[in-house]
């Protein structure tokens, strides 16, 4: 039969000395020496900062895309208003020039 009272004691336990395990065994087997592990260090600091470097000159690249695409986005907008604005300055136009003519023949009183 199982005991749930030592379970949790003994997983404790168990862990720990997996814990000690480990630590001595990695020591007694450690791979490089601290000169070694210096270089290895250095040559990954040296990569992180390519790495850093190349995700820098993508953010910049895109971030010139999204001005090149709003700029333009703007310009389109700009456009369509210059279209609107000419359009309604044509239709006052001919709203005027209309009103003007129906005064001359006396049919613009109210």
């Amino acid at each position: 039969m199982y005991d749930d009272r030592h379970s949790g004691a003994s997983g404790v336990l168990l862990f720990l000395v997996g814990g000690l395990t480990g630590a001595v065994l990695a020591t007694l087997f450690a791979p490089r020496s601290g000169r070694e592990t210096r270089e290895m260090l250095g040559e990954r600091l040296r990569e992180g900062a390519e790495r850093g470097r190349d995700l820098r000159d993508r953010a910049v690249r895109r971030g010139r895309e999204l001005v090149d695409e709003a700029s333009e986005a703007v310009d389109r907008g700009r456009d369509s208003i210059e279209k609107r604005k000419d359009r309604l300055a044509a239709a006052v136009e001919a709203g005027r020039q209309a009103y003007h003519e129906n005064k001359d023949r006396g049919e613009g009183s109210v």
